[in-house]
């Protein structure tokens, strides 16, 4: 498995694991997450996002060029407030794997590489978000140190 850059006129590629991930969030929360959306409009979405400065998307990628998961992050700079200091931190927006790879470490080694670009930037934070229902997630999170600090609550009419 290597990890690679991908670059945003790449970023047709990560539809499929982006899709699933998004159905699992339909599922779970259908009143926030609209269905089914459109390979088309993902692509362009992802592209765009994908080229905003202080994005970077990763991708773990088989010796035969399959591709096994991927991982969204972007650099966020807070500015410092009465009740909160300034922080630079890395965000991790999405992290997904193929089904067929799950649980053969292909997070962890996107996490691992995300940890060590952020160590190169002299940025000591990494965080993230995600859904209650995604133990998946909390689990790999949590396996890199990742320590829930807030809850995030919503109601919906």
């Amino acid at each position: 498995m290597e990890i690679l850059d991908l670059p945003p006129s790449e970023a047709a590629r990560l539809i499929p694991l982006l899709q699933d991930l998004h159905a699992l969030h339909v599922e779970h929360q259908p009143a926030r997450y609209p269905a089914a959306p459109s390979d088309t409009a993902l692509a362009l979405w992802l592209q765009e996002w994908l080229q905003t400065e202080n994005i970077t998307a990763l991708i773990a990628e088989s010796p035969q060029g399959a591709l096994l998961g991927y991982v969204i992050y972007g650099v966020e700079h807070r500015l410092p407030l009465p009740v909160l200091f300034e922080e630079t931190r890395l965000m991790v927006h999405h992290i997904a794997t193929a089904k067929a790879f799950r649980r053969m470490g292909v997070g962890q080694a996107l996490l691992t590489v995300v940890k060590q670009r952020a160590k190169t930037l002299g940025i000591g934070t990494i965080a993230t978000t995600y859904a209650p229902f995604n133990k998946t997630s909390a689990g790999l999170f949590e396996s890199q140190g990742l320590k829930p600090v807030l809850t995030m609550a919503e109601w919906r009419a």
